[in-house]
């Protein structure tokens, strides 16, 4: 039994309360997504940086990119953005973007 009884009868309390639970519900839902998005980000920057170090270090060439699509998407299968064409836009991204210093500074900013 409730300790107050007239809250069950204020029907203004409980949507007042109802309200401030919906806000806080929506609020963590949006701070986790952002969470998500960043760490999505620096994986993503992290797969490109990787690519691009191979390229130039082992002189690996463009079907190696293929192949590597295809390997990540078998192990993955419940991931998307695993696509031989993904993979090239996370490469330019790191190209764009050199510095992992800068980027997670700025992936903070926008998440905080």
């Amino acid at each position: 039994m409730s300790k107050n009884p007239s809250a069950q009868n204020d029907p203004a309390e409980y949507i007042s309360f109802l309200s401030d639970l919906k806000a806080k519900i929506r609020e963590a839902g949006y701070r986790s997504s952002l969470a998500v998005n960043r760490e999505l980000v620096l994986l993503y920057w992290h797969i490109g940086r990787e690519i691009l170090a191979r390229q130039e270090g082992e002189d690996w060439g463009a079907k190696i990119i293929e192949r590597l699509s295809a390997d990540l998407r078998r192990n993955f299968p419940e991931m998307t953005g695993l696509s031989a064409r993904n993979l090239k836009y996370m490469q330019t991204f790191t190209e764009a973007y050199p510095d992992a210093e800068f980027l997670q500074q700025v992936v903070a900013v926008r998440s905080g």
